[in-house]
């Protein structure tokens, strides 16, 4: 049995937890694994993907961020979650502000110094990244528009990163060579940030409350639930123009079949929004993205499966 001491530190470790959102992590770099392995550089080899150490310690790093800014949007937004997730809330609560904070700056430490190791451009570009992420906690996320934009390039930013390590020695000429190539990583691209663009504005909708509470300029506050349903519906027809692209232009194996069942339910998130009033409602279309991008990532691999089974034949000889 665990005595008062050891029950009150568990509680901290899953308070601590659920402050930097840990079930989300494995998911970012599985995510970034898959996306390097089957879209941003199929022609490298899986195992050569695999012990890349600079990509692992981009990955590795990219994870990191993402948790410390888990953090430092939680320290920001304490008293708004009390109103849009008291239950969340009380469980985040059993660690203090200043540990808080004090994870925060260890944790972007150790950021600087995977960076560091990999070169001093990595350095300033995760470097710009913390600070773009505290920014956004600090002001931006008030403002309309700008606050849903901004979330969205940051959740995309870890695969630009990769991107980059890929790509960023090419000259210009090599770039329109592989044109088809990039436009597949674009429209790939294109179809996740309006995904994340059309849940942060759901979000918006669901937090209502609270974010006129603490003043909040979200475009629901400003602008009205009606208007931001519009905005809504614009964005996710806007996904037809990438999954177009994705399955009748170029060969994404598989994965079309995602792409398919994609588009049927975002038919049925458009027919639930419009019949939505609910901070419950929203939830659902809320959950309803959030599947559909955690899906995406697992889906990935239905661009060429015959890498997972090669890669088990390899496996079972070793």
């Amino acid at each position: 049995m665990l005595d008062r001491k050891q029950k009150l530190l568990l509680k901290k470790i899953v308070s601590l937890f659920s402050v930097v959102r840990g079930y989300n992590i494995p998911i970012i770099i599985l995510a970034q694994y898959l996306s390097a392995i089957f879209i941003l550089a199929p022609d490298k080899g899986t195992l050569s993907i695999l012990l890349d150490l600079d990509l692992f310690l981009l990955v590795f790093a990219s994870s990191i961020t993402i948790a410390s800014g888990y953090i430092i949007n939680n320290f920001y937004d304490s008293q708004k979650d009390l109103i849009n997730r008291p239950n969340k809330s009380m469980l985040d609560r059993l660690v203090s502000q200043a540990t808080k904070l004090r994870v925060y700056f260890t944790l972007n430490f150790v950021v600087a110094l995977l960076a560091l190791f990999v070169s001093f451009k990595v350095f300033l570009f995760f470097s710009a990244y913390i600070f773009l992420i505290w920014i956004y906690s600090h002001k931006i996320k008030k403002y309309t528009v700008i606050g849903n934009l901004t979330a969205t390039l940051m959740a995309v930013i870890p695969f630009f990163a990769i991107t980059l390590h890929y790509y960023y020695s090419l000259t210009f000429e090599e770039i329109i060579d592989n044109k088809s190539h990039f436009a597949v990583i674009f429209a790939h691209a294109a179809f996740l940030s309006l995904l994340i663009l059309i849940r942060e504005m759901i979000k918006d909708l669901e937090n209502i409350k609270g974010d006129l509470v603490s003043a909040y300029q979200t475009i629901p506050v400003r602008y009205g639930e009606m208007l931001s349903k519009k905005i809504i519906t614009a964005l996710t027809i806007l996904t037809i123009f990438p999954v177009y692209i994705l399955i009748d232009v170029y060969d994404v194996g598989y994965m079309d079949i995602y792409f398919y069942v994609a588009m049927i339910m975002l038919i049925f998130f458009l027919s639930y929004l419009w019949k939505s009033n609910s901070k419950g409602n929203y939830l659902v279309l809320h959950n309803l993205l959030k599947f559909l991008i955690v899906s995406g990532v697992f889906c990935i691999v239905l661009i060429d499966p015959s890498v997972l089974w090669n890669g088990k034949r390899w496996l079972m000889q070793v």
